[in-house]
């Protein structure tokens, strides 16, 4: 099993942030779905103010680069969601070019 920890940022409007939240508690089956089938066993995303944190556990042969933009190539709706998505965040300052959702180093484990 392999660990992951991503980081974004909401756009700092209430109602944006609520909407996300709003979608999130009822994402689409289409979405959930395509992210088992890439391997990605676990995910949990967290918000404080306008910062996400996503906690993702997979399947040991999971590769970041590889997999995950899969999952939008698994059904049209996962496309739909991810642009829906976007509409709401954006990077974090310490993201990499081109990077959406910015990798997080490991640094403590228990």
């Amino acid at each position: 099993m392999k660990h992951f920890g991503m980081t974004l940022n909401l756009k700092d409007d209430p109602d944006i942030i609520e909407k996300y939240k709003t979608y999130h508690r009822n994402a689409w089956p289409e979405v959930v779905t395509s992210l088992r089938e890439i391997g990605i066993t676990k995910m949990n995303i967290y918000l404080l103010g306008c910062r996400l944190f996503m906690a993702m556990e997979t399947i040991d042969e999971f590769d970041m680069a590889r997999d995950f933009p899969r999952y939008l190539e698994r059904h049209p709706r996962c496309q739909e969601w991810d642009q829906l998505m976007r509409t709401f965040q954006e990077p974090v300052s310490e993201a990499k070019s081109g990077e959406w959702w910015a990798l997080m180093e490991p640094v403590f484990e228990l």
